[in-house]
């Protein structure tokens, strides 16, 4: 999850300075699988290959495009909230900087790997089935979904992923989708994906797994759960991974929220919580797992779920 470029461009981009504003947002990227692509996507990922599946972020060189529109705002909205689905409770134990998830709940079933053709080789990222109206909707990072102009392909969610099984089944994409900003210029300010998946068995994801709530246009410093599966080291992707504590906004290149977490490459994509309670496993989701400053050790940083964020989301479980 290191980008290494931004290091040389800290002290020369300068960054936001309000947190509302800008254009009304614009309408999604997608990409549209056809159905012999699905079909293969869910034959592709076998247990070997899931496990010796890249992070992401190894692949990636974010560079300076991520930073071109780095001093506009993200555009903000009227605080909303979609609950998650089945009852929510209260229970919370914070911080922590990293370890595995034992906490059982909803967590375990809606987040889970996300596995991918990144050109010719084998990518992963991680990923969260979020309550939908077509239920079957996956949030992700943008840059799990589309990078450097090309979409990837082979798409599928593991969600509850473990040491190589699919205990809930292989989800393929029928469609991908991306922010319009991360589609034009990779701004790290809008690196939110999301995807929808085709039925399984004659059943909808969130028929199987559940879906978790959203929060979209919520405040910052406050406190935040982040889950993912990351596979660099010291982490090898095959355990669920979680963070928590008391977010910050990032004042470098970014709007985004930032937390103490040691997670590494894998985990992006995977999503961050608020209202978060740990004896169901169910909580808000409001952010993904994004990327770190190579000089800022164990933080992670996500982007702010605003009205771009929002629009995705509608467009995503409209489809």
């Amino acid at each position: 999850m290191a980008v290494g470029a931004l290091l040389g461009l800290a002290l020369q981009t300068t960054p936001a300075s309000a947190d509302s504003g800008g254009a009304p947002p614009a309408s999604p990227a997608s990409q549209t699988v056809s159905e012999s692509a699905q079909a293969r996507a869910a034959g592709v990922w076998t247990a070997d290959r899931m496990r010796a599946a890249a992070p992401v972020e190894d692949l990636l060189d974010l560079g300076a495009r991520a930073v071109q529109r780095a001093g506009q705002a993200v555009p903000r909205g009227e605080e909303s909230t979609i609950p998650p689905l089945g009852s929510q409770g209260g229970a919370k134990a914070l911080p922590e900087a990293g370890g595995p998830w034992s906490g059982g709940g909803d967590v375990e079933k809606t987040t889970g790997r996300v596995f991918f053709k990144m050109g010719d080789r084998d990518a992963s990222c991680s990923g969260d089935a979020v309550t939908s109206d077509n239920g079957s909707t996956v949030i992700t990072a943008g840059h799990c979904v589309k990078y450097q102009g090309a979409w990837h392909t082979d798409w599928v969610f593991v969600p509850g992923y473990h040491d190589g099984e699919a205990p809930h089944g292989k989800w393929a994409a029928a469609k991908t989708l991306t922010t319009p900003q991360w589609e034009a210029d990779e701004d790290m300010n809008f690196d939110v994906g999301a995807a929808v998946v085709d039925p399984l068995d004659g059943k909808k994801l969130t028929d199987v797994v559940g879906g978790q709530g959203l929060s979209f246009n919520a405040d910052y410093n406050t406190e935040m759960y982040s889950f993912g599966f990351p596979a660099a080291d010291p982490y090898d992707g095959e355990k669920l991974i979680y963070c928590s504590g008391t977010t910050f906004q990032d004042v470098l290149l970014t709007k985004d929220h930032g937390l103490s977490c040691n997670m590494t490459g894998g985990s992006s994509g995977g999503p961050w919580f608020t209202e978060f309670d740990e004896k169901t496993g169910k909580g808000l989701q409001s952010s993904v797992n994004s990327f770190g400053y190579t000089f800022l050790p164990d933080t992670m940083f996500g982007p702010y779920f605003g009205e771009d964020a929002k629009t995705l989301y509608e467009t995503a479980q409209a489809g």
